[in-house]
C-alpha cells in the first residue's frame, strides 16, 4: 500500500514550521565554511530565519562540491577528444571508473569513456537543498545534528554511524556519520551520480545535456523513486519544496536561466 504525505506534513515542509515574511540571505563562503561547525539550526527561530540560516551554510557546499565535480568531468572530456591516451591517462580514467563503480571499464573504448562522462556531472542546487531540508527536517534531525548526516545515507559496517531508534528486529543498518557537512554532501552527489538505484535520473540529465537544456531539479526528482519508500509521493514532495522556497534561484553554472 502506498505511504500517503499528509498536507500537515508538506506544509511543515515546505514552510520550516512557520509563515514569517522573508528575510534576506547572505551566503558564507565554502572556503570558510570548510572549517566551521554547522550552526545549532534550532536555535534559529522555525520558518524563514531557520531556512535562510540552512541556505547560507549549504548552497556555499553544494557549488563547491559540483565544482569539484565539473573539474573531473572537463579534464575527461579533453581526454576523449584525443587520439592517443599515455599511460598516466589511462591509469586516471581507470582509478575514477572505479571510483564511480564502472565496472569492466576499457579507458580506450569511447562508449565506455561515454559511460563515464554520464556519471560525471552536477546535481542542480535545487534538488540537493529540497532533499537536505527534507532529510534533515531543516538541520534539525537527530542525524544531522549528531552524525552530520543530511540526506539519510545508510552504511552497514557495525559502528560506521548510529542506530535508527525504530530499526526493525534484523536490520544491520546504521544511518551514516560524517566527519563534517561537506563531507556528507560530497558523498551524497557520489551517491546519485554511482549507484544503480540512480541510473533513470543519470538519463534524465544525460538528456538535458544532449539537448543543450538546463540541467534541472524538478526534471532530475523524477529519478528519485528508488531513494525512499515513498516513491512517487517523495518525488512530489521534494518537487513541491523547489517550487515553493523557489530553490532554482540557488543554481549555477548552467542552471541559472532556467526556474527550477
Amino acid at each position: 500500500m502506498p505511504i500517503k504525505i499528509f498536507p500537515v506534513v508538506l506544509i511543515l515542509l515546505l514552510h520550516g514550521c512557520s509563515d514569517e515574511s522573508s528575510e534576506p540571505i547572505s551566503l558564507g563562503s565554502a572556503q570558510d565554511i570548510h572549517f566551521k561547525s554547522p550552526p545549532d539550526f534550532l536555535s534559529f527561530r522555525a520558518g524563514i530565519q531557520r531556512k535562510n540560516g540552512f541556505f547560507n551554510y549549504f548552497v556555499p557546499l553544494i557549488h563547491e562540491a559540483n565544482r569539484n565535480i565539473l573539474l573531473e568531468r572537463q579534464r575527461l572530456t579533453t581526454l576523449m577528444h584525443q587520439d592517443r591516451l599515455g599511460p598516466s591517462d589511462q591509469t586516471w580514467l581507470t582509478s575514477l571508473a572505479e571510483r564511480y563503480d564502472l565496472a569492466d571499464f576499457n579507458p580506450g573504448q569511447p562508449s565506455d569513456q561515454v559511460a563515464l562522462l554520464k556519471r560525471i556531472d552536477i546535481i542542480p542546487t535545487s534538488l540537493a537543498l529540497a532533499q537536505a531540508a527534507n532529510e534533515s527536517a531543516w538541520g534539525t534531525s537527530r542525524f544531522a545534528r549528531q552524525a552530520n548526516n543530511y540526506f539519510g545515507q545508510w552504511c552497514y559496517t557495525p559502528g560506521c554511524g548510529l542506530v535508527p531508534k525504530q530499526r526493525n528486529a534484523g536490520a544491520s543498518h546504521e544511518v551514516r556519520a560524517f566527519d563534517h557537512p561537506f563531507d556528507s554532501v560530497k558523498s551524497y552527489l557520489h551517491n546519485l551520480n554511482s549507484h544503480r538505484a540512480y541510473s533513470e535520473l543519470r538519463s534524465i540529465r544525460a538528456q538535458q545535456r544532449q539537448a543543450g537544456q538546463p540541467i534541472t531539479g524538478l526534471a532530475l526528482a523524477e529519478g528519485l523513486k528508488r531513494y525512499s519508500e515513498r516513491g512517487e509521493h517523495y518525488v512530489e514532495e521534494l518537487q513541491a519544496m523547489i517550487r515553493y522556497n523557489e530553490l532554482f534561484r540557488f543554481n549555477q553554472y548552467n542552471q541559472t536561466a532556467n526556474r527550477d
